[in-house]
């Protein structure tokens, strides 16, 4: 069965839906002016979610060097548990992978329970933590890593 929205890459055209969705999930939203650098970068990579009645998710990815990292992941809270966040997280690490990543990190609420649920399923572990490192609401965020092969190799 098909998905009843389609995952694909970021846009300049997409800021202002991006925008949307970071209000609707957090608190300290990242500004229009830094989403839109952050999909223009060139060693970014950005994937949306869509569905007929428009963007309901998005990630927001970076390369340095063989280290990746996962600078936002959100989805509307309306269209949530139905596998977005995993296929958005999905594309994102592809695409790092196909460039030659070998480890990814991110930072996460250490309240979050379901987005840390998610990154574990996703092989991600405990790397660290940042004190003070959320501001509204004030709070820890847990450093996740997961290493990740190139395509068409073997771990064996």
């Amino acid at each position: 069965m098909d998905a009843p929205y389609q995952i694909r890459r970021a846009g300049v055209a997409d800021v202002p839906a991006i925008v949307d969705v970071e209000r609707a999930c957090f608190n300290d939203p990242w500004s229009a002016r830094s989403i839109q650098e952050a999909i223009q970068s060139e060693t970014s990579r950005a994937f949306v979610a869509e569905k007929i009645a428009g963007l309901v998710g998005y990630v927001l990815a970076r390369i340095s060097g063989r280290e990746g990292e996962i600078l936002d992941l959100a989805v509307r809270p309306g269209a949530r548990r139905q596998g977005i966040a995993r296929r958005l997280l999905g594309a994102a690490m592809d695409s790092l992978r196909d460039s030659g990543v070998e480890e990814v990190y991110l930072e996460v609420r250490e309240s979050n329970r379901a987005a840390i649920a998610l990154y574990r399923a996703e092989g991600y572990r405990p790397a660290g933590m940042r004190t003070d490192y959320y501001r509204n609401p004030p709070e820890a965020a847990l450093v996740l890593r997961v290493a990740i092969s190139p395509r068409g190799f073997s771990s064996c």
